[in-house]
């Protein structure tokens, strides 16, 4: 079975068991967190909500808290002498998907 969950403004397909990486969510590790913006749900047969399915949730529990890898912007101006160098890490949460009920 899996769903199609929305979080973070970006939408992610999880299955049971599977370990997924979203933008920071708020918690302590181990702490349980439902969610209820169900898109899809998948399996014998495929629910597609319009546009959330109703009765459908996923639990998942925080597996970890930390940042991504850093990313490098770099800037510059032909022949002007301007050079700008920045770094960005994204805090990131590691959930373990633990039930989808549909």
């Amino acid at each position: 079975m899996y769903a199609v969950i929305k979080t973070g403004g970006k939408q992610y397909k999880v299955i049971e068991g599977e370990f997924l990486k979203v933008e920071k969510l708020e918690g302590e590790i181990g702490d349980s967190i439902e969610f209820a913006e169900i898109l899809m749900v998948g399996g014998e047969t495929t629910v597609v909500g319009a546009p959330l399915v109703a009765g459908a949730s996923v639990t998942a529990k925080i597996a970890a808290q930390g940042k991504g890898k850093k990313v490098l912007v770099f800037k510059s101006k032909k022949r002007k002498d301007s050079r700008k160098l920045r770094g960005h890490r994204q805090h990131l949460t590691v959930l373990k998907i633990e039930k989808i009920t549909a």
